[in-house]
Formats: structure tokens, C-alpha cells, sequence
């Protein structure tokens, strides 16, 4: 009967404790809330972009049993097609023209442009053969007309178009008109959203300057072939430019694509579920300690010290329970409000094709809900396990404010865990990832927290022997007294402060390491970029009459083209351009560049290129297209994540035969604008490419680049607001609750003369102190955290380096602004706490 009455005491002392406070209450579950929400809709965003991604991939690639791939986009010789119909166990080849190409117009949507053997492609992929419609081939009748096109639904509606209609497409530097004969058949499972173009072979070979290469190879094996026989007999086959292509290497190429990017963003958001732990054990070690008399009254009257914990961790279940549910449904809002602003790729920009669509995933959903209940159980357990070892008797007499001023704070668990965090950060990554990085802030994060106990008194010590203003010194011998309180209120301050700032840190030093590097790689007066040029691009024609343009001194054309080295990885950047005579100009190298053995091909690598394929100067390797090459340097590139390869303009022709250019870097006269030259260079420009023209000036440039940065990093920069914003709410909740739970100290100052003004300064002066401890803690901490992800975390996840930038102006605004919400909070709820007689606050002394 006892134990009924006590649990029915328990549970309404605790909903009277929330009532009395919501808006603890309230911070510690939005605490959660946010953690869960960011994770889950991180998750939820990129699990669709993938799906919808590897859909439009499979779309494109029909479905074929095998299939054979250029690794460059100019494709390889059409003689290997007989090769591989001849070997054993290959029932049929379908070859084909695939080609990156666009709808010709101002805002043309890009597409795939596929040339295909209809009779061949029956066996093998019947999903990519067209339909012809009514009349729409036209008064020949011919549906495999070289000037004749299928389009996809997607690509009818990107074009405007209806089957009859003429389209205007571009592609390996070309424009042709094509009339559109019907519609590709659909098979069940086949994405709906990807644009393709599917025209007759030989057609698109002619008419897009692709005679005599193929781009891709799709094979039909005979029933009860050994599949691993034929792999090992086509490998066999194949030249240097061509590889084996296997569905699951296609899953695994588009999941590495943004892997790192949304694993980061994942991480950021568990951190930012960290940090709303602290708030949480903030908001409960000060409930605990304002309930203090009313546990030990419990005690007394038997509950034992297991019901008292079992309680307090019933309310951290509670407060987690609430967390995570209103976090899933938040994470599921934001991520369908994030597909629509930022698309699939949360503005990382790696995915282009496809819509992705939303779709709650029950199993991650309870997966995200169960971290959060865990972070509120953990976060809950060491204010539990302090009410539940208490005396009673003494903390019937001292209320909330029992403890000994002369107990020393240890120091070495905080230590201990920080030394832990800086070992982490030396560890390698785990399967590519910066795991180690991620849990090197962490223990940095707890070991900060769990040292400033100790640091706090530390850094008061010395001023306690100053002379102060009565109301000054007695905040600082409070502070100094009671170390236990002023952690509760540093821990949020210090966790959501040093979040912030290490992000601020890693993106001002990133930011600024790209803006110097684009100042470095563009010294020239107008660019030129031809989009989509891949497979082709500006002729020997065309590249005469751009250099004798009026006005311009100088051009330097460059070739690009992605080049694929690994079959589950993403391709390389492969690019030609005059470097030889003078790379250290030419590219923003890291180090010298090595003299070039006799008879070598020497090229220089990217930083991520060096990074993920294990290279450096002076060795010699072979790569798919070039052969043997030597390299020569390493340089920063902040644009290939995966890698870039830059060689001598007339080894790059040499190699791949390409005489075409995809950019031009034009030097103008002095005293020559700009403006003129930009419209002489498009006018010179063929028929249709000025669609596929970027002509701009370096500052232009710049700010484009910059904008796409701050672009991609807009879900960092929410979390660096979210994490100020909690921690300005925690402090002024861990304030507000520790003045209330003072009350009789200050009925006791009162009754020794002490006003209410000092009283109001005293606590304004402990606020500023604990915000300005807190801040600069906060600060500190947040450095060496940031210098964790710009040494660490972003080498392991995005292969470059940068140089650490700091934001003074942000980090002391950050202390500022700290120290006046902890002042005023601590002033507004001293008044509230003074409202009361003195004689009563103090009354049950008596």
C-alpha cells in the first residue's frame, strides 16, 4: 500500500515539476527533436536520391545481361564489336552510341542521346527501342531514318514536344535537328524520369561525328554459360579503353559519388543529437537539483534508492520518447521540404538526372528515434544516480544546494577523454571514412564539458583574491564554490558553442582555401567551357577563328574528359592542355614539379587523385587511355573530388587521337573590354554550341563558384544556427531554474541587508562570468575540434587540404552575445525569485 502511494506521490510531483517549468521541459525534448530530425531527413534525402539515381542509371543501360564500356567518352573502335559477338558463349551484342547531350535553346534540358541496331537491340535491350506514332515519321515512312528520333516521356516533357515535332539536340559539340517518330517503350520497372533520346546507330554516328566508335557494348549470354568463364574471357578481350561493366559496379559507382557528403552531413547531425544530450543533462541535473528536499522526503518515507533512479531515468525516457517522435515526424517534413529547395543531393550537386522521391523508411525511422531515447537515457543517468546517492537528512536541511566547497573537482576524467579524442584524430579512416575523425570530436566534446568543472574554478581562483564590487565578489566566490552548479549551466553552453564555431572554422577556412585557388587558376581575361562536350567538341576550324578573334592576344585551349580507372568508382578527369614549358604557372601546384626523365609522358595529379590512388612524384604508372606516364607533381584541386589528371595538350592528342577542345582561356590585348570579345567569341562559335557556351570573365566566375559553395554548404550553415540557438535557450533555462532554486540564499542575504539591487548585480555578474567561461571554453574547445575536421575529417573524406582561416569577428560576436543572454537571464529571473517576502523564503530554517 506504501509503495502504491509512493508512486502515485512520485507521479505527481513530477507532473507538477513540468508544469512548473515547460520551458525546460520544452528545450530538453526540442533538444532531441532536432538531432533526430537532422539525421533522419539527412538519411531519408539521400536514400532517395540514390534510388532515383541508380533507377535513371539502370533506365539507361537497359537490361542487359553484361556489358562493355569506353572508359572515355569518345568511345573505342567498332571493330571490337565482331570480336565480342565471335566469343563462345554470347548469344547476342547490341552496340551502341551513348552520348551526354542537351535540348539546343537558352534553358535546354540535358538528356541521353543513344544510337542503337533496333535488330540487335530486340534481343538484348527491347526497353530502349522506339515506338513509332501514327504519321510522325514523315511522308518516307522510314522509323530508322538517320534524322529520326524516340524520345522518352521525360524528355517529351522537357522538350515541349509531341511525336511529328522537330527538336534541336546537341551533343559532342554538334547540333542537329531530329524529328521525333514516337515514344521509347516502356517495361515494367523502368524510371519514367529519365531523359533519352534513342535514334538509329549508324544516324547517330554520321550526324554527331562518332564514325567508327562506340561508347558501349550490351550483351546477351546463351542459357547455362558459365558466367564467370565468359567475364574472364572478355576481360581477355578487351583493349585498354574498354572495361566490363556490372550492375552492381554501376550501384556501387553512384553510391561513392556523394558517400563521403552524406555521411559527413550524417555525422554533423549526430553531433548536433550530442549536443542536444548535454542540453538534456543540463535541464535534468537542475531539476534534480531544485527537487532535492523532495526526493530526500521520498527517501525518508521509503522509496528505495533503485525507485528513485528508475524515476528520474522514467523521466529521461519520457523526455527522449517525445524527442524522438517529434523528430522523425520533423525529419520527414524537412527532408520533403529539402527535395523541393536543395534536390537529391542536399546542394552537393552530384546527382542531375532523375526526380527523387520521398518515402518514409519505417526501420531507419525507429533506428533515429532509438539513438535519440538513448542519448535522453544516457544524458538522464548521472543526474539520477546523484539524487540516488544523496543523504537524505542532509538534503532535507540544505535543499538543492548540498555540497562541500572544499571538495576538489577532479580533473582527469575530462583529461583522460581529451587526450582519448586527440589519439582518435591520429587514427587512419575505416573503409574510406573518416570514422576516427568523427569520434575524436566527440570524446573532444565530453572531455571539455567534464573538465570545465575543474577549469572553472581553476580560472576563478586567481581573481578571488582581487578587490571586487560586493556584488562582483560574491559571484565569483560562488562560482567558485559551487562547481557542480556552474557545470550543469557550462555544460550546454560549452557543447553548443564549440559545434558551432568548429563548423564556422572548417567552412571559413574552406571558403576561403577555394576563393585563393580560383584567384590562382584563372588568370586569363575571358573563359570559354563548352557543357556537354564529352565525346567531342571545338574543331580545328572553329579553334583558328576563335585565336584570331580582334583584341585577343592569347588563347589556350584545353581538353577535357572523364576517364573511368576503377569499375566501381567514379571517373577521373583526364584534361590536355599546354603546361609543359611552365606547370607552376599553369597549375596551383603543391611543391615543385620534377624534371622529366628522357622519353617519359609526364603529367601532374590532382591532391584527391594522389590521395585516393596511393601516388607520388616521381613514380610512374599506366593509365587507361594515356599508357605509361610519369608523375611529375601534385597539385590542389578543389573542383574532382575523385581526381584529375593534367598532361602536355600534344600528348593528350597523341594518346587519344581527340583534336577537339572543350575550353579556351583568352589573353586580351591592354586597355581591350571584355564585353566585345565575349560576343565575338559566341558568334564564332558553330550553330547550336552557343547553348552549350559558358562564356564569362574570371570575377564572374569566382562568384558563381562561391555561390554554388555556400550552396552546398547551406545544411552546415542551418546547423550552426540550430547549435547557437540551443545553446542560447539552454543557458537561459539553466539559469532561470538555478536562481529559483536559491531562492532562500537570497531571503538569507536579504535578512542580512544585502538589496535587491546588489542581489540583481551579483547574479548579472555571475551570468556574464559563466557566459564568458563558457564562451571562451566553448571557443577554444571549438578550434581544436575545427582543426580535427580541416586536418582530419575533410583529407579522409574529400582528398584536399586547406589552409585554417579564423572568423574573429564571429567568434567574439558569439562570446559577446553569451555573456549578455546569461547576464540578462540570471537579472530577469533573480527578479522572479525576489518577488516573494524574505522572511518566507526562509521561514522552514526556523
Amino acid at each position: 500500500m506504501m509503495a502504491i502511494e509512493l508512486s502515485g506521490a512520485s507521479r505527481w510531483l513530477v507532473a507538477g515539476e513540468w508544469r512548473a517549468h515547460p520551458a525546460r521541459l520544452v528545450v530538453a525534448v526540442l533538444a532531441i527533436a532536432v538531432g533526430v530530425a537532422l539525421g533522419f531527413a539527412v538519411h531519408l534525402v539521400n536514400a532517395a536520391a540514390l534510388a532515383s539515381f541508380s533507377q535513371a542509371v539502370s533506365t539507361v543501360s537497359g537490361a542487359a545481361d553484361v556489358q562493355v564500356r569506353s572508359v572515355a567518352p569518345v568511345g573505342v573502335d567498332e571493330a571490337l564489336y565482331p570480336r565480342l559477338a565471335r566469343l563462345p558463349g554470347v548469344a547476342a551484342v547490341s552496340p551502341v552510341v551513348e552520348l551526354r547531350g542537351r535540348f539546343a535553346g537558352e534553358d535546354g534540358a540535358r538528356l541521353t542521346l543513344l544510337g542503337i541496331d533496333p535488330l540487335r537491340a530486340a534481343r538484348v535491350t527491347p526497353g530502349l527501342i522506339g515506338r513509332p506514332v501514327g504519321g510522325a515519321v514523315g511522308a518516307a515512312g522510314n522509323p530508322l531514318a538517320d534524322d529520326v528520333v524516340y524520345l522518352s516521356r521525360a524528355a517529351m516533357r522537357a522538350a515541349a514536344v509531341q511525336p511529328g515535332d522537330t527538336v534541336r539536340i546537341v551533343a559532342a559539340g554538334r547540333v542537329r535537328a531530329l524529328r521525333v517518330a514516337g515514344v521509347m517503350t516502356s517495361l515494367p520497372g523502368m524510371d519514367d524520369d529519365a531523359a533519352l533520346a534513342v535514334m538509329d546507330i549508324a544516324g547517330a554516328q554520321w550526324r554527331f561525328g562518332q564514325t567508327g566508335r562506340l561508347q558501349r557494348f550490351d550483351l546477351a549470354l546463351e542459357d547455362g554459360v558459365s558466367r564467370a568463364q565468359l567475364l574472364a574471357a572478355l576481360a581477355a578481350a578487351l583493349p585498354a579503353g574498354a572495361e566490363i561493366v556490372r550492375a552492381e559496379d554501376e550501384a556501387r559507382r553512384s553510391a561513392s559519388l556523394s558517400r563521403a557528403y552524406r555521411v559527413n552531413l550524417g555525422m554533423l547531425a549526430m553531433v548536433a543529437l550530442l549536443t542536444g544530450g548535454f542540453l538534456v543533462f543540463s535541464a535534468q541535473s537542475l531539476s534534480v537539483a531544485r527537487r532535492v528536499p523532495q526526493f530526500a522526503l521520498l527517501r525518508v518515507l521509503g522509496m528505495p534508492r533503485a525507485g528513485l533512479r528508475g524515476q528520474l531515468l522514467g523521466e529521461g525516457l519520457v523526455l527522449g520518447l517525445a524527442g524522438a517522435s517529434l523528430g522523425v515526424a520533423l525529419g520527414y517534413a524537412l527532408a520533403a521540404a529539402v527535395l523541393g529547395v536543395l534536390g537529391g543531393d542536399l546542394g552537393g550537386g552530384y546527382f542531375s538526372s532523375g526526380r527523387a522521391r520521398l518515402s518514409f523508411e519505417p526501420w531507419a525511422a525507429a533506428g533515429f528515434a532509438a539513438l535519440g531515447v538513448a542519448v535522453a537515457l544516457v544524458s538522464s543517468w548521472w543526474p539520477a544516480e546523484a539524487a540516488a546517492r544523496a543523504q537524505p537528512a542532509v538534503a532535507l536541511k540544505a535543499g538543492g544546494e548540498a555540497g562541500d566547497p572544499r571538495r576538489r573537482w577532479p580533473w582527469w576524467p575530462g583529461a583522460l577523454l581529451l587526450g582519448a579524442g586527440g589519439l582518435a584524430a591520429l587514427a587512419p579512416p575505416l573503409w574510406g571514412l573518416p570514422l576516427f575523425g568523427y569520434a575524436a570530436m566527440a570524446l573532444l566534446l565530453a572531455g571539455g564539458v567534464a573538465i570545465m568543472p575543474w577549469l572553472a574554478r581553476a580560472l576563478v581562483a586567481p581573481a578571488l583574491g582581487l578587490r571586487w564590487p560586493v556584488p562582483v565578489d560574491l559571484a565569483l566566490k560562488r562560482l567558485w564554490g559551487a562547481p557542480s552548479a556552474a557545470a550543469v549551466a557550462l555544460s550546454g553552453i560549452v557543447a553548443s558553442t564549440s559545434l558551432m564555431v568548429a563548423m564556422a572554422v572548417m567552412v571559413e577556412s574552406f571558403r576561403g582555401s577555394v576563393d585563393a585557388w580560383l584567384g590562382q587558376l584563372l588568370p586569363a581575361d575571358v573563359y570559354l567551357h563548352i557543357e556537354g562536350a564529352e565525346a567531342g567538341g571545338l574543331d580545328r576550324a572553329v579553334q583558328a577563328r576563335l585565336a584570331a578573334l580582334p583584341g585577343v592576344t592569347a588563347v589556350r585551349f584545353v581538353r577535357q574528359m572523364p576517364v573511368k580507372i576503377s569499375p566501381d568508382q567514379p571517373a577521373v578527369v583526364l584534361s590536355g592542355q599546354p603546361i609543359r614549358d611552365d606547370p607552376e604557372a599553369r597549375l596551383p601546384l603543391i611543391g615543385d614539379s620534377l624534371p622529366v626523365p628522357p622519353g617519359a609522358v609526364p603529367v601532374w595529379v590532382s591532391e584527391p587523385m594522389a590521395w585516393l590512388h596511393g601516388l607520388a612524384r616521381g613514380q610512374t604508372v599506366t593509365l587507361p587511355v594515356a599508357g605509361e606516364v610519369f608523375v611529375a607533381g601534385i597539385w590542389r584541386d578543389y573542383a574532382r573530388q575523385f581526381g584529375a589528371v593534367a598532361m602536355e595538350a600534344a600528348d593528350f592528342e597523341a594518346a587519344t587521337g581527340d583534336l577537339t577542345k572543350t575550353e579556351a582561356a583568352f589573353t586580351l590585348a591592354p586597355g581591350q573590354a571584355a564585353a566585345p570579345v565575349m560576343r565575338a567569341v559566341r558568334a564564332a562559335l558553330p550553330e547550336g554550341l552557343d547553348a552549350q557556351a559558358v562564356i564569362a570573365e574570371p570575377r564572374v566566375m569566382r562568384a558563381q563558384a562561391l555561390a554554388i559553395f555556400d550552396r552546398s554548404f547551406l545544411v552546415t550553415y542551418a546547423l550552426e544556427v540550430i547549435a547557437i540557438l540551443i545553446g542560447l535557450v539552454g543557458v537561459a533555462t539553466a539559469f532561470s531554474a538555478q536562481t529559483l532554486a536559491r531562492t532562500r540564499e537570497f531571503g538569507m542575504m536579504r535578512h542580512l541587508g544585502v538589496t535587491p539591487r546588489q542581489i540583481g548585480w551579483q547574479l548579472a555578474s555571475e551570468g556574464a562570468a559563466l557566459g564568458l567561461l563558457g564562451g571562451v571554453a566553448g571557443v577554444a574547445l571549438g578550434l581544436v575540434m575545427a582543426q580535427v575536421l580541416i586536418q582530419v575529417v575533410n583529407p579522409q573524406s574529400f582528398h584536399w587540404t586547406m589552409e585554417t582561416r579564423l572568423p574573429w569577428p564571429l567568434m567574439a560576436g558569439l562570446v559577446a552575445a553569451l555573456m549578455a543572454a546569461a547576464a540578462g537571464t540570471a537579472v530577469l529571473a533573480g527578479r522572479r525569485a525576489l518577488s516573494g517576502d524574505a522572511v518566507k523564503a526562509v521561514r522552514d530554517d526556523w
